[in-house]
């Protein structure tokens, strides 16, 4: 009787070691030490895309220590933390043991991170960029000293270069890390990082490449991710705006006088982009279907409205099927610079003389009708026309 016992008990216990067992493999531990924060109440949220869906509380204790512990199926995004003292954005999967040090009484800042390998990525990034945004401002110091100094035209030439191979070299850092790191999700972090708020560290519409090669990798690795399923979404969308010519010949090999735009502004009147010679001339190809397009035309309006007066004009083309919803948008955001649009926007034939692969794309004119820019965002074009208008 006793062994019927046993055997009838055998099976029970080897069930619930499975589980036990599988419940383990799932299982993340997160142990935190920050003594400048004791008796504060933090939470642990999950990054759901972009919201904090917060799934556990706590109360930092006396000793400064906290602790959680949650069940996860594959990698994600968390933070923990507040909004008063900040919070400390972590990649966490199942079986992780983290431990988490502060040196400060903040939660987003210095701070170690053990137990956790896709996160020491993720700071390995964040350390990299720091290093060169830190650069990139002591060149700012350094402009604004050199700005009413003699010979500030050739030192002016040499900190733009500075700043060009800066944004160039943190670029090929992300490149580099992109490919070693595939798999990571870590990799979305080095995808979306900019080095200030109009400046992405992938800058480059070939770039484009990368989003897709980290997609198809998470994707096929994790596919029931939220993260990885929304990179998937965004690669989608963003290669949908390009309009791809297999055929656009390059710049150099095109004749002169087929790069003139002769198109219709929302009045009909037709302008062309020769007929503005002798101003410096900024050749902006957009929709008002594309969010990108519409900030980059807030802070066009801001160079715009500096640099008027000065000889700066924008001829902006618009690739919009809709001839209606180019008006609408037209007046509705008030751009006042010379806006027309394609004559067939179905077949853009601009668009594919000037190479226009990604939107919004622009070109700069000298005065005398050259070409001395390309796809200029942000801080490199506020930079050039800084450059060309002295101040």
């Amino acid at each position: 009787m006793k062994n019927k016992c046993i055997f009838q008990i055998l099976p029970v216990l080897f069930i619930a070691l499975l589980l036990v067992s599988c419940s383990g493999r799932k299982s993340i531990r997160l142990k935190g030490v920050s003594p400048e924060n004791r008796g504060e109440n933090i939470t642990l949220s999950r990054i759901d895309i972009d919201i904090a869906v917060p799934i556990d509380s706590a109360r930092v204790k006396k000793d400064g220590r906290f602790r959680f512990t949650f069940n996860a199926d594959l990698p994600e995004f968390y933070q923990v933390g507040n909004s008063t003292k900040g919070y400390t954005t972590f990649i966490a999967a199942p079986g992780d043991k983290i431990e988490i040090k502060y040196l400060t009484g903040y939660f987003d800042r210095e701070y170690s991170v053990s137990g956790s390998p896709e996160t020491r990525k993720m700071i390995l990034l964040d350390s990299a960029l720091a290093v060169t945004k830190r650069k990139i401002d002591s060149l700012r110091l350094e402009y604004d000293k050199a700005y009413s100094l003699p010979g500030f035209p050739e030192k002016e030439k040499e900190l733009n270069d500075a700043f060009v191979k800066l944004l160039k070299d943190q670029r090929m850092f992300n490149i580099a890390f992109i490919l070693k790191n595939l798999g990571s999700f870590a990799s979305i972090k080095a995808l979306y990082q900019k080095v200030d708020d109009q400046t992405y560290v992938l800058y480059d519409s070939r770039d484009l490449q990368f989003f897709k090669l980290v997609s198809d990798t998470l994707n096929h690795r994790y596919p029931k991710s939220k993260q990885a399923r929304a990179l998937k979404i965004y690669f989608e969308n963003e290669r949908k705006k390009m309009r791809i010519d297999q055929f656009g010949k390059l710049l150099e090999n095109v004749p002169e006088k087929v790069l003139d735009p002769n198109l219709k502004t929302t009045e009909g009147k037709r302008i062309a982009l020769s007929s503005l010679r002798g101003k410096f001339v900024l050749l902006s190809f957009w929709s008002a279907a594309s969010a990108d397009c519409i900030r980059e035309n807030l802070e066009l309006k801001n160079y715009y409205s500096k640099y008027r007066d000065k000889g700066f004009e924008i001829y902006q083309v618009n690739l919009d099927l809709n001839e209606e919803t180019w008006k609408k948008a037209v007046r509705f955001d008030e751009l006042p610079w010379i806006n027309v649009r394609e004559d067939d926007p179905a077949k853009p034939e601009f668009a594919r003389l000037y190479n226009v692969t990604v939107l919004p794309a622009n070109y700069l004119y000298s005065r005398e009708g050259e070409i001395i820019a390309v796809n200029l965002h942000g801080k490199p074009l506020q930079l050039k026309l800084q450059q060309i208008f002295g101040f």
